[in-house]
């Protein structure tokens, strides 16, 4: 038991001195991550990594490391994934971590590795660096979809140097890390042959591989290590990161844990709090501005580095998102708060849309992008709580935009406001691609033009009512039990419908290769992995490797 009192608790905070299972070197422009996973260094015991097969560690590392290219190395344009072994790239998730695991620890997996698999692709559209797979070896399951990731895939040419999807095959299930929906929506590839590539345990490989368009190109040994590095040299040509910029430090983030006798815990760092009411199964996660702004100009930015608050207020919830899920399965209703000046956070928000293309200020809106959408696609009741000495403006109202219900207290003297910023309608989308004021209100123009045109402007509850922002606004006299009814009726319900409602609800009727991968894919896998033809006593993943064959419901529902 941890210091929180979580039995087996998951700490997401790492540095590259504590790798284990990654290596991460920088020769100018160009970016190596190599993966030699150590077999003996799972997360959690009863399994071996054999074989470059990955668990949540070898995940936790693999995001760390890139957030310090972003950060740390700004004047990396090409990033090489590679592997460390001969002969074989990466075998996917550990078979036997999945057979020994729960369907909820198989669930963050997936989720997790999902959002950094993304943060890829989100780095190449965002952060002007690209990414190669040099699969010196055989490429299966997840290690594919890491691949998948990427913006070019190069594989060794040989007959034992495949890549595969054999989830569906080898132990009935589905690949979990979006392969299925990269396979279409990315790679392009045709129904036919990716409906037969799903059901090959071996794979593909040679010039089958390419013509399918499950790689870019397959390239003799030989001539290997040339080809990655005219790719990577070509691929750095067309970025726009800085060649001489100074790096920004990510220290370990700083955390106090305090547990009560009743299992109630806090969770504190500079700008978060996360407290959580075990009896009610809820947590009240506050996000709290800074005093006063302390930086306007790029030299101000950079000599606070990750000490800025948009970038240490990020990492923080970011940690604390990820805390939650992992280790507290329980809670299931996020009370989302914020505390502070308004103004401070809409000056804030002035000087981030006004230095946008700085590659550090930019680095730090990816970063607050990518925490919101982690809120998006946490399978949590989220509710934001609005109340007298809240600062829910510009970047801080995003949090409310994710909630499910926002409840804004109409406090008598109309001082209880929400503030709009230029952040409301652009630089922080959802993974759909929309603002979350675009996607609330499904694109209408009506709705989305009336609520720009109050941009800069501080609301009343009245007016952020009639304008469709909040949800509720109860007076001084009915707030303490209005809040009280909604969230014990939430905690009531069933955990297992809510997230069904919740994914459904929270992106609209826009439709990306990201919300398939979080929406559909997610839920499919989960489903499949919990049902008795993949882990009952005689399913796949449970037999696998024992030379008996799975016994299979055939009943199709």
């Amino acid at each position: 038991m941890d210091a929180a009192g979580v039995v087996d608790a998951v700490e997401y905070r790492t540095e590259p001195a504590c790798y284990r299972h990654w290596s991460l070197a920088v020769d100018g422009e160009v970016a190596t991550l190599a993966l030699n996973i150590a077999e003996d260094g799972g997360i959690r015991p009863g399994y071996t990594l054999k074989l470059n097969s990955y668990d949540l560690g070898v995940a936790i590392e693999l995001h760390d490391a890139l957030q310090r290219i972003r950060f740390e190395h700004p004047s990396v344009r090409s990033v090489v994934l590679t592997s460390g072994k001969p002969k074989i790239f990466c075998s996917g998730a550990n078979i036997r971590m999945l057979g020994l695991s729960s369907p909820a620890w198989i669930a963050n997996l997936c989720r997790f590795c999902n959002e950094t698999l993304n943060g890829i692709e989100d780095a190449s559209q965002y952060s002007g660096f690209k990414f190669i797979a040099a699969c010196n070896g055989a490429t299966a399951g997840g290690g594919y979809e890491l691949a998948l990731a990427c913006d070019e895939i190069a594989l060794t040419d040989n007959r034992n140097s495949a890549v595969s999807l054999p989830e569906l095959a080898l132990l009935g299930g589905l690949s979990g890390t979006g392969g299925v929906v990269r396979l279409t929506d990315k790679r392009k590839v045709r129904r036919d042959h990716a409906d037969l590539f799903c059901t090959l345990a071996e794979g593909v490989y040679g010039k089958r591989a390419v013509e399918w368009r499950l790689v870019d190109a397959v390239v003799r040994n030989s001539h290997f290590a040339e080809h990655i590095a005219e790719r990577a040299k070509t691929l750095a040509a067309g970025s726009d990161r800085p060649a001489g910029a100074k790096g920004v430090a990510l220290p370990t983030l700083e955390r106090s844990v305090e547990i009560a006798a009743n299992h109630d815990a806090r969770y504190h760092y500079e700008f978060v709090d996360a407290a959580i009411d075990a009896a009610a199964r809820s947590v009240t996660l506050t996000v709290r501005a800074p005093a006063a702004v302390t930086a306007t100009t790029i030299a101000e930015i950079e000599a606070q580095g990750a000490d800025w608050w948009p970038l240490k207020m990020a990492r923080e919830l970011d940690d604390a998102i990820l805390n939650l899920r992992t280790n507290h399965l329980d809670i299931g209703l996020w009370l989302l708060r914020t505390e502070g000046d308004t103004e401070v956070v809409m000056d804030i928000d002035a000087t981030l849309v006004a230095h946008q293309q700085h590659w550090f200020v930019r680095e730090t809106l990816g970063m607050l992008r990518r925490t919101l959408a982690r809120l998006d696609v946490s399978s949590r009741s989220l509710y934001a709580l609005i109340e007298p000495g809240s600062c829910f403006a510009g970047t801080l109202l995003e949090i409310a935009l994710a909630a499910d219900r926002s409840y804004l207290r109409d406090d008598e003297d109309g001082a209880n406001r929400i503030g709009l910023t230029a952040m409301n309608f652009g630089p922080l989308p959802m993974v759909n691609g929309l603002s979350r004021i675009a996607a609330r209100f499904y694109q209408e123009e009506g709705p989305v033009a009336a609520v720009k045109a109050r941009k800069g402007e501080l609301l009343t509850a009245a007016e952020a009512m009639e304008l469709g922002l909040v949800t509720a606004i109860p007076d001084d006299l009915d707030w303490a039990d209005e809040v009280r009814i909604a969230c014990e009726e939430r905690a009531s319900l069933s955990p297992d419908a809510l997230t069904g409602l919740e994914a459904n609800l929270r992106f609209g009727i826009a439709e990306t290769m990201n919300t398939r991968i979080f929406g559909r894919l997610s839920a499919w896998q989960n489903w499949i992995f919990s049902r008795p033809n993949a882990v009952g006593e005689h399913g796949a993943l449970k037999l696998f490797g024992s030379g008996r064959s799975a016994r299979f419901d055939w009943d199709r529902v």
